[in-house]
């Protein structure tokens, strides 16, 4: 069996559950050695108190045919940040993916000004979704370009076009969610002269393990929760965006997408992937098509 990353080296920032998980694991499944870094071990769980942890998700990078690598790492932290970094160039001498999934938010403020919101929870909203991802990217990025070819994947919510018409959840969520689509601009345009592809990508609707459990739901049974949030039919497993990532981390015509916003649905169109039930939900099509629009919900010819 031929795994097309084998030989390359990952790092996850914040792959301790959802699209974090998702895509450790898909590039595990290409063959590539996976750092999977997060604050919630089996002895010490962040302050968001879930049960999934950093080993788990190297353990799964392991079964799917890679190498998982479980690193304990708060982002916000620059000393534990350049220690992980110091590690990677130990061990392996190169890294060729950097992933920024970086997030980890315990409370979400629906609808609130900014003057209504908890000026507490606002900045730490976003001092997890921004400046993790530039601590991480300042220590990293000097391994990264020693070879040509790397790619670099700031993880968002929502594409920069949709974005910029629609008002996120709260001035904070929006603040932090253009702040993280602009990263990938930015250092699209630092690391062009480098040969190295930077991109924000953005899931659907994801099955999280909160959302499932949210809606009190498994992902073998994630249907029956239709019957309470009937758009819940466009969602998408966190393989789904995990599969994007591997794609791109493959093209051999990477540099293309260079300081783009991308879908895990936009891309599965031009890569061919599929999530796990073999369909390919296209959520921010839909979203903007039908569920935006105040449709009932249907996802004939989305997914």
């Amino acid at each position: 069996m031929t795994l097309p990353l084998a030989g390359k080296v990952a790092l996850v920032a914040g792959a301790t559950r959802g699209a974090g998980r998702g895509i450790a694991v898909q590039l595990g499944a290409a063959g590539a050695t996976v750092y999977c870094t997060g604050r919630t071990t089996r002895e010490h769980r962040s302050e968001m108190n879930r049960p999934e942890t950093i080993e788990e998700t190297a353990a799964l990078v392991d079964r799917a045919g890679g190498r998982g690598i479980a690193v304990r790492v708060d982002h916000l932290v620059p000393e534990q940040v350049q220690a992980l970094v110091a590690r990677i160039e130990r061990e392996h001498g190169a890294l060729h993916i950097l992933v920024n999934d970086i997030f980890g938010l315990t409370r979400m403020e629906w609808s609130k000004t900014v003057w209504e919101s908890s000026l507490e929870n606002g900045l730490r909203t976003f001092h997890l979704a921004v400046d993790t991802h530039a601590i991480t990217s300042h220590f990293a990025l000097p391994l990264m370009i020693r070879q040509p070819g790397g790619l670099v994947v700031e993880v968002n919510d929502g594409t920069d076009a949709y974005n910029a018409g629609h008002y996120r959840v709260s001035f904070f969520y929006d603040l932090a969610k253009a702040a993280v689509g602009r990263m990938a601009f930015s250092l699209a345009h630092e690391l062009g002269p480098h040969k190295t592809t930077v991109v924000s990508l953005t899931p659907g609707w994801l099955r999280s393990e909160a959302m499932l459990d949210a809606y009190g739901v498994s992902e073998a049974n994630w249907h029956d929760a239709c019957k309470r949030q009937p758009h819940f039919a466009i969602s998408e497993s966190p393989a789904f965006v995990g599969r994007a990532v591997a794609a791109l981390a493959q093209d051999p015509e990477l540099a293309r997408w260079r300081g783009q916003s991308l879908s895990s649905g936009e891309l599965a169109k031009i890569y061919g992937f599929t999530d796990l039930d073999g369909s390919q939900p296209d959520a921010w099509r839909y979203v903007v098509e039908v569920q935006d629009t105040g449709k009932p919900a249907d996802v004939t010819g989305y997914r």
